[in-house]
Order: C-alpha cells, then structure tokens, then sequence
C-alpha cells in the first residue's frame, strides 16, 4: 500500500443515490481492473461534488470548481505533508532584507499566459494590489505595498516584520492576468467562466455534470504527460467507491469499503494517506463571548479528552487510517522536534482514562446523579454534538464517544443538520460540541494552525460570525506568543521555540479544541493507468484531489503507465 494518511470534509459527502455510470463512461465501453473507460493519457477525478458544477473558475472565490495551482499558479510551492524547501514556480528566488521587512521575489522568465501574453512583474503587482483592495477575496491578510523593480522582480514592503508572511504570499496567492482581470468590475464576484492562466492546464470543456481541463502545450515547464483531467460529479461517498469498483474513476480523496485492503478489494488501484488534518471536538468554550452549556468549563473538556477510546474510535470510525495527536496541536511526526517538552503528555492517551475522567469532575465540584450523570450546581453534564447529515465516519464516531463518554457519567447527544445548517452554526456560536478538523496552513509550520484557530483577531461574539476561530478562544499569552512568532525568522528555531511553548502549554490546558486524532486523508489512486503518485517515501505533496495547489503537482508528476 503506498502509505499516507488523511481524510477532508469536502470529500464527506452524503452517501446517496446510485452511481450514474454514464457520467464516467462518456459513451465508451466498461473496463476491467484499473483501466477506466477514458483514453490512457486521460484521469478521470472525484473530487466529492455531488450536484451540477456552477461554472466557476475564480481562484478566490469559495465555490471555484479548479484553477489554483492547474490554471493559476501560485509564486512557489510549499509542501505542507513535509518540510521541504519552497518549490519555485512563477517565482525563482525570494529573500528578506535584514529585519524583515521588505520582502525581495524573482520572477520566471519566458512564461506566457495561456492566450498567449507575456507573464511580467505588472501581473504580480496588480494580483497583491487587487488583494490589498478587496477584502472580501484576501483571505491571506495581505497588506504590503508592491512595487515593480523590474519585468523580473517585485519587492513586497511591510510595515513590521513579516516573516510568517511568506508562506502565504508566495504559496497561496494565485496570480492573474492584468490584461484580463483589469476589466473585472468585482473580483469577489465574478466567476471567471473562461479562465486564463499560467498553469499546466486549460479550461477546455464544461458541462454541469462533469469538466475537462487540458494539458497547457505552452506550459513554461512542458505540457504535463496526463493530457487531460475530467472532473465528475457523483452523488456521494458510496458512488466513489462504486466508480472504484467499476474502474471508472482515477483518483478520488475519501472513505471506501476495506479502504485498507484498497489493491486487493479494488484491483488496479492503491491507497494513499497522509495525516495533516486534525480532528477534534469544536467546542464554543467561551462564556464571556456568549457560550453556553457544561463545555465553558474547562474541566469538562478535559473529561471528555481523557473519556475517549481513540483506539476503539480509530477502528470503529476511521478504518484505522487516523494517528495520534498532540494536546498542544502541533502534529506528531512532521513536528517532532517542535512539540513542547513542557506538556504533560507529548500525545493523547489512545485509550480511556475514566477514572482519571471522572476525577477531574469530582476535583471541579461535579457530583454523580442518580442516573450516572454528573451535575453541579443543577446543571448535567449533557452535551449536544453537532455533524453534518451523511459525514457517515464522523457519525460513527460520536455515537460510538457517546457509549465511550457515558462511562465517565457524561452524556452526548448527536444532532445531525445540512451542511449549511451546521456550517452557519459553526460560524455563529450556536453550537455546544461540534466535530470537524483543524486545517493546516500554507506550509508544514503549526505557526498557520495556531494563528488560524486560536487568534482572538479570528473570533467573534456569539451571534456573530467568527472564521475561523470557532471556539470562540481569545487568550492574551497566545496572542502575544502569535504575533512575536510571525516578526521572527522561521529559520531561528530557537528563537521560536518559547514561543511554541507558551501557546502548546495554553492549548493543553484550555483545550478549546477537544483533540480526538490526527484524520486520515485517504486517496484511492489508479496505478495500473498512471505512475508517479505520491508514497510513504516520496510524499511530494499531500496526496489529496480538493488539497491545492497540491493536486496540480501530483498531475504533473504523473505518466500513463508504459511510457
């Protein structure tokens, strides 16, 4: 098995309706084994849409069907499953001037855009400009001030150090064409139906049910091997595993029947995890912004940490596709030699610990009802748990922490809800527990994890709409430890880490985000059609169909088998 680990709420999607063959097919026979009905230089991809697609290529707007990284191209790559260097892609080189605070990039040379315009230093500039002036589309927080030194560099200003930055501005802002986008009235609406770029590949087909990108003849690196990408919509997890069954698909990022024995079960294709993505209990944990319910307390969050089974969960829920986690959220593995060795435990205990459960409700004035539940001061320790209808691993999983949790005297109750419902909810406050991930950050620093979840400057008052803060979590030492971690070069580890320390020691103790385990982002691949794909060995990129712009260098890594 080429060994990786992880798993996205966007390729959770509800298990429903039956698998329409016909969407995949496009009018060619059925195939065995791995062979999809497709041509052999054509991967057919899942990417979890169940409905018609809306045509929208707009890199910046939440609902983009492709483009970042395939048609858009960001700076640089960083690989956030792995410490890696920073891949040059529109970029060459970058460096920073002494304190940080001015922001140096090369440019590649010889590119053109796909209508055949030169790529220049204008088209960077107008990209972080266009930023600076829309807040609504710049998701990175981007407030330098640009200008051209040449057609082949630029040079970012800041007015504090800005180290942290980089990352962000050069691997997650995909830069568009002035000549094009000049003449868009709103950016932060425009869906961009006819994309050009600089990427791999092409817009060069679009249906409701399905699109097909092509590979980029004048891509400034070569035209990619996979000639073209088809993306299908399905109606759902259970569909995926069908087209598996059926070997109609190529590449799809979700759970499958026996997705351990994926080569064996599936034959022609392989699985591939990786374990960014940490899962946990969301928990609106703060009175003072207007939470209510037991999980304000600390020490019933602690409870229900030291009540899970994460073992008997793992098996139940993820298949066993998940890791273990760390109470102070940095991730085990790719973060070693950064968790603090000032936490009281480096991982979360993987199997429960309910008497060390119940001691903590005992030591914070909880008392044992007569129906086994603890109380205090009248109130139960009865928590409702939100999920989204159809996220069937999650589902399992918070029936099967209710039997665990019961054991400690703590009651869970599953509420399931649409995604809109619950995502509003989410945003709002109006929630107890809910369970979803933590998402990592432009590169494989927990700095973007923390500075994502645990900023005050990411939260809101219950009613409100925080994002991505949802716990509503606002503590002064973390702030603090944020903003000293983002004026202090990445490279100056020991500068970093009291830094690291203070904010893992604070998370271990508050525990605004309930740890459950690291998710597993498992990826069903086709390697009787292709070679290339990412391994336990070669984890180039986090090895996810929806992960971008990771998903344009796995496309660009890959051969048709034979050649």
């Amino acid at each position: 098995m080429l060994q990786h680990h992880g798993r996205s709420r966007r390729a959770r999607v509800a298990a429903i309706g039956a698998l329409a063959l016909g969407l995949l097919a496009t009018g060619c026979g059925s195939s065995n084994g791995g062979g999809t009905a497709a041509g052999d230089d054509t991967l057919i991809a899942y990417n979890g849409q169940a409905g018609d697609f809306q045509r929208n290529f707009n890199p910046y707007l939440p609902g983009m069907n492709e483009g970042p990284g395939t048609i858009f191209e960001p700076l640089f790559f960083f690989n956030i499953a792995r410490p890696d260097e920073p891949q040059p892609r529109l970029g060459t080189e970058y460096s920073w001037n002494e304190d940080g605070t001015e922001l140096s990039i090369t440019l590649r040379e010889g590119v053109t855009w796909s209508d055949g315009e030169e790529f220049t230093a204008d088209d960077v500039k107008f990209t972080f400009d266009m930023l600076v002036a829309n807040d609504t589309i710049n998701t990175v927080g981007f407030a330098g001030e640009t200008e051209v030194v040449s057609q082949t560099e630029v040079r970012v200003s800041f007015d504090n150090p800005a180290y942290m930055d980089a990352p962000q501005l050069l691997g997650k802002i995909w830069i568009v064409p002035e000549h094009i986008w000049k003449n868009i009235e709103d950016p932060s609406t425009d869906q961009v139906r006819e994309p050009i770029g600089t990427g791999p590949f092409t817009l060069s087909e679009f249906k409701p049910q399905a699109f097909t990108l092509a590979a980029n003849p004048d891509y400034w690196d070569g035209a990619p091997a996979v000639k073209n990408v088809r993306y299908v919509s399905l109606s759902g997890n259970q569909a995926g595993a069908d087209a598996l069954s059926a070997g109609t698909i190529d590449w799809q990022t979700g759970p499958v029947p026996n997705m351990d024995n994926v080569p064996e079960v599936y034959p022609g294709y392989d699985a591939v995890t990786a374990n960014v993505f940490q899962m946990a209990l969301f928990t609106c944990s703060s009175a003072e912004l207007g939470c209510e319910g037991p999980q304000t307390d600390p020490a019933v969050r602690h409870a229900i940490y030291y009540a899970m089974d994460r073992d008997q969960l793992n098996a139940l829920a993820f298949q066993n596709t998940a890791a273990e986690i760390s109470p102070g959220m940095a991730l085990p593995g790719r973060d070693e030699e950064i968790i603090s060795d000032q936490l009281t435990e480096r991982t979360a205990p993987m199997t429960a610990q309910v008497d060390q459960a119940e001691q903590i409700l005992q030591d914070a004035g909880y008392a044992k009802g007569d129906d086994g539940i603890y109380a205090k001061d009248g109130e139960k320790v009865s928590l409702s748990v939100s999920v989204v209808a159809g996220w069937n691993d999650y589902i399992t999983a918070i029936n099967t922490m209710a039997e665990q949790l019961e054991a400690a005297g703590i009651e869970l109750t599953v509420e399931q809800s649409s995604f809109n419902e619950w995502s509003s909810a989410r945003g709002r406050g109006d929630y107890e527990l809910l369970i979803d991930s933590q998402y990592p950050g432009p590169s494989g620093d927990p700095y973007w994890g923390y500075s994502y979840f645990y900023s005050g400057d990411n939260t809101a008052p219950v009613g409100e709409t925080a994002n991505p803060n949802f716990a509503r979590y606002d503590n002064d030492e973390v702030n603090e430890a944020l903003e000293s971690l983002r004026q202090i070069d990445p490279m100056d580890t020991a500068a970093r880490q009291p830094y690291l320390d203070t904010i893992q020691t604070r998370l271990e103790e508050d525990m605004p985000y309930i740890p459950i385990m690291v998710g597993g982002n498992t990826s069903e691949v086709n390697v009787e059609k292709f070679t290339g794909w990412p391994t336990a060995d070669d984890l180039y990129a986090f090895p996810a169909i929806w992960q971008k712009p990771d998903q344009a260098e796995i496309l660009k890594h890959l051969q048709p088998a034979g050649e």
